[in-house]
């Protein structure tokens, strides 16, 4: 009798912790569905504390800079984590489209890494409605990093004369003199330069290109703007897309954002500024660079001017800042309050802080300061 107490004991035991096993299972498999809309890997996160729900409801759709897809899909999750039932829907493609997607009144904001053009405000216009037009808000800061693949070689210096040179295919291969020049004792190889870049409209490029043509104004005398305009080369869809190729073909160079370099474990440039030391691609580098940037938009925009031919010891000079774009006034009713709660996060301390360990730079705190003043008078 004894034994047989003791046999259905053990089973009953048994069976709780199956039951308990399965009910993990499940709580784990049901967090996966809460980050999977922004690209997410399905780890799952905690709610953050600086979250403010109130008002937010449903989906928003966003889209545009594939520069910060990173960290959207960071903050989205954490979002979402303490926010139940509202889903925030970022799509990567480029600043080119996500500009169009906004002005063609199909998101709730979009990502650009360069501000809006006298063009675009106006057409902004037409969605932003009672007189509202689209403005500039500086979110996520961070070095354009040079990534190369040259088997044997892991420590590269380049200038922007030479960068120039590079990209427009005037040098090209690698044991050009003037990168010898930069790299005494490095030996590199009679190997032909295969250049990549963006093939759609991208902010990224554009900032390149103001980087080149600010430092490098003799041999890059290409016109700015969002498509690339230099000869030759490889073109690659997203910094996804670049970085990838990069990745894969040997004696290949590409721009992309830090955290697609430090994730795949791609080579990064060292640039020569005239400063003591080359100054590598890092967040706290690009921070150096970003604190000396001066707002330059009118009203309630905050579009900034960054300085790409610093000197500064420590500051790397290739930065971009992505914007979200929002109406100033006119937003759609449905998705205005999910815009200001989300965006109030990814700009609180806790958001900002998130960016340092994906490979971007946080906005410094003054500018920060009114990006926050802002979000709370858009309606």
């Amino acid at each position: 009798m004894k034994l047989q107490q003791r046999k259905t004991r053990l089973r009953a035991a048994a069976l709780g912790a199956l039951a308990v096993s399965g009910a993990l299972v499940l709580t784990a498999c049901g967090s996966d569905n809460n980050s999977g809309s922004t690209g997410g890997t399905g780890t799952r996160t905690s709610a953050a504390s600086d979250v403010k729900c109130d008002g937010a409801k449903g989906q928003l759709r966003a889209s545009g800079s594939s520069a910060q897809k990173n960290a959207m899909d960071l903050w989205a999750k954490s979002y979402m984590a303490a926010c139940s039932g509202v889903e925030i829907n970022y799509k990567s493609s480029s600043s080119g489209e996500g500009i169009v997607a906004f002005n063609q009144g199909t998101v709730g904001y979009a990502g650009s890494d360069s501000p809006l053009k006298p063009a675009e405000v106006a057409d902004s216009k037409k969605v932003c409605t009672g007189g509202g037009q689209g403005i500039d808000l500086p979110m996520v800061g961070g070095p354009i990093a040079v990534g190369y693949h040259l088997e044997g070689v892991d420590n590269l210096v380049l200038d922007a004369p030479t960068l120039a040179k590079i990209f427009s295919t005037k040098i090209k291969t690698w044991d050009d003199p003037a990168i010898k020049k930069l790299n005494p004792g490095v030996k590199l190889p009679s190997k032909a330069i295969q250049p990549f870049h963006r093939s759609e409209d991208s902010g990224t490029t554009e900032n390149l290109g103001k980087y080149l043509t600010a430092a490098a104004p003799n041999d890059w005398k290409y016109p700015g703007g969002k498509s690339w305009p230099a000869p030759g080369g490889q073109a690659a869809a997203g910094s996804a897309g670049v970085s990838q190729q990069v990745k894969q073909v040997d004696g290949s160079i590409g721009y992309f954002e830090l955290s697609y370099a430090t994730s795949q474990k791609i080579s990064t440039v060292k640039i020569d500024t005239g400063a003591s030391d080359p100054v590598e691609a890092t967040s706290d580098n690009a921070s150096k660079a970003i604190a000396a940037a001066k707002v330059v938009g009118t009203g309630p925009d905050l579009s900034l001017k960054l300085d790409y031919t610093t000197k500064d010891e420590g500051a790397y000079p290739i930065v971009l800042v992505t914007y979200e774009i929002v109406c100033d006034k006119g937003n759609k009713a449905d998705t205005l309050g999910t815009v200001k709660s989300f965006l109030n996060y990814t700009a609180s301390d806790e958001g900002q802080k998130q960016l340092s360990t994906a490979g971007y730079a946080p906005i410094p705190a003054e500018i920060n300061a009114k990006v926050r003043k802002t979000l709370a008078t858009i309606s």
